[in-house]
């Protein structure tokens, strides 16, 4: 190895912007189709540095680093790789970062880090998200990470929610000595993590060794506790919690609100990934009936959720999937590259249409659904082509199973049983300061999709350590 560190030390920047990009080790579609295993093969060590040592190490601050929501010092991250000081390279991203091996698999880097790369002027970007599974991994496998804790300070926080703001809020309040609990409505932590976003872009495995790095630290997991049912914020704080952060998400499923929405063969995409998923023993109770689907399968949706709703029902077994978008793809929210992978796999997608019915069959289930052509208007408030419906265009496309993947709604119970806490928009929670997520109600704090909408997990995790930031200020003040 020694022999390739010195030959990538010696290449120049105007020899590294046209150094050749070669692609990832990806397995073959016909392959991973038929299991929900990782979709990208494990970068062996020369091959790392390799793509690595394309970074040309722009002058700060780097485009990739001002792009990063967590400002991961990327160019020295790459430089070390580059030099294979694996372990060196992923204590860089310990440094921005509470959950670098799971932001590094399921970041939208095309539109962050490796969208904003000098070298896509040229060709290729660098490739920052795999390298920064590849330093993680490296570093689990050979030397791994423990979380510093800090000197006990005697406070008790409760975290509600364990999803990536939540867990972000967590890890940074355990590294300043404070005692942390955190409490989650499912059986298991990760929230999306778990049990949103499938097995084959974010192995289980990587979450739960990184949920035993937490645990180890000394962070406590309470399940099956609903906060807003089982007890409430203010029962927290009779429990003795000094403080609390509310890190839920938006966790419900927004409806069409159309005829048929209930029929059998009509999923959410929340109870669809769930179910299709996500290992038994993690289970709801209310989700542990097995899932069936028919060999005819629609999507309708254009995000990530709706990608990764596509990619599940193949590996399920449908035979034909389709997803029903009423806008082009030019507007589609999700991620490009998802869309790609779902494409090779063998969905297929039907443009400019909006479903408007759902059919039932003789035997009562869903049979087809009634769509209607589109076009595209003038631009919404949003900046956006407004889809206008083309009269009397109606068409049915047959299928057994449609998957409504529209995006998510806040839960407004915290708000109903939260005296002082103040909210918007059907539930989301009103922060006095984005940069601290301090609320309406003293000693309750809040960040992630729940403030924001849903989002990126990178945004909700970053506001989960800028949250506990200021819960520490506030603990100190008490």
């Amino acid at each position: 190895m020694q022999a390739v560190q010195s030959e990538f030390l010696a290449i120049d920047r105007k020899t590294r912007v046209y150094m050749p990009f070669c692609d990832l080790p990806m397995r073959p579609p016909e392959e991973r189709v038929h299991d929900f295993e990782d979709v990208m093969r494990p970068l062996a060590e020369e091959c790392a540095m390799w793509h690595a040592s394309r970074c040309i190490h722009c002058p700060d601050p780097a485009p990739c680093m001002v792009a990063c929501p967590t400002h991961n010092d990327i160019p020295s991250a790459m430089w070390l790789i580059e030099q294979g000081r694996f372990k060196e390279a992923a204590e860089i991203y310990h440094k921005t970062s509470s959950l670098p091996e799971i932001c590094g698999r399921v970041c939208p880097h095309e539109a962050l880090c490796e969208g904003s790369c000098v070298l896509n002027k040229y060709h290729e970007p660098v490739l920052c998200g795999p390298l920064e599974v590849f330093a993680l991994d490296w570093e689990r496998a050979n030397d791994p990470y423990t979380v510093p804790v800090g000197k006990p300070t005697g406070k008790k926080v409760a975290i509600v929610g364990a999803g990536p703001s939540g867990l972000a809020c967590a890890h940074e309040l355990v590294v300043r000595g404070h005692a942390v609990t955190i409490f989650d409505a499912k059986p298991a932590p990760g929230g999306l993590l778990v049990y949103g976003i499938p097995n084959f872009k974010l192995p289980k495995t990587a979450f739960f060794q990184k949920w035993d790095d937490l645990r180890k630290a000394g962070i406590k997991f309470v399940g099956n506790t609903y906060i807003g049912k089982d007890k409430t914020i203010d029962d927290l704080f009779n429990e003795g919690f000094d403080a609390v952060f509310i890190g839920v998400g938006t966790g419900k499923d927004a409806r069409m609100d159309i005829p048929g929405e209930d029929l059998p063969g009509v999923y959410e995409a929340t109870d669809f990934l769930i179910r299709g998923n996500v290992d038994p023993k993690y289970l709801p109770k209310d989700k542990r009936e097995p899932l069936v689907i028919g060999k005819r399968v629609v999507v309708i949706g254009g995000g990530d959720t709706a990608s990764d709703c596509l990619r599940t029902a193949l590996r399920l077994g449908a035979e034909e999937v389709t997803c029903l978008y009423r806008r082009t793809e030019k507007e589609m929210p999700g991620n490009r590259k998802d869309r790609q992978l779902a494409k090779e796999e063998g969905a297929r997608y039907r443009f400019l249409t909006q479903p408007v019915r759902f059919i039932a069959g003789e035997d009562g289930k869903l049979a087809a659904v009634e769509c209607i052509e589109m076009v595209l208007g003038e631009p919404d408030a949003k900046g956006r082509r407004k889809p206008v419906p083309v009269e009397g265009s109606n068409f049915s496309v047959a299928c057994d199973t449609a998957v409504k993947a529209l995006g998510y709604w806040p839960d407004p119970i915290l708000g109903e049983t939260t005296p002082g806490l103040e909210t918007h928009d059907w539930g989301l929670i009103t922060v006095v300061d984005r940069e601290t997520g301090r609320t309406s109600r003293e000693g309750v704090f809040a960040g992630g999709d729940v403030v924001t909408g849903p989002d990126l997990v990178v945004t909700a995790m970053v506001s989960g350590r800028k949250a506990a930031e200021a819960i520490d200020a506030y603990l100190q003040t008490k």
